[in-house]
């Protein structure tokens, strides 16, 4: 495996790093690691490709469809707020 090295960081940034390693109880390496992973990850899913054509029109097709469920006391009620609903 390839070794972690920091060099010339901002003091700031060490003390944050070193305070989650103590807190979750990782060494340095670990903590390293899992901070690059956890960045990664976020990194690659704000990265994500936009939908093209077929994929949009997909999308707006199941929306659409799910728009049109009935209101009835049940079903069409899941992930609606009583806000705004004639009572």
């Amino acid at each position: 495996m390839t070794e972690i090295i920091l060099r010339d960081i901002d003091p700031a940034l060490a003390v944050r790093i070193r305070r989650i390693s103590e807190a979750r109880g990782w060494s340095e390496v670990e903590t390293l690691q899992q901070l690059l992973e956890a960045g990664l990850r976020s990194c690659e899913g704000a990265a994500a490709p936009p939908l093209n054509e077929r994929e949009t029109g997909a999308l707006e097709a199941a929306i659409n469809a799910l728009e049109q469920v009935p209101n009835d006391p049940g079903f069409a009620l899941i992930g609606r707020s009583a806000a705004g609903q004639a009572e």
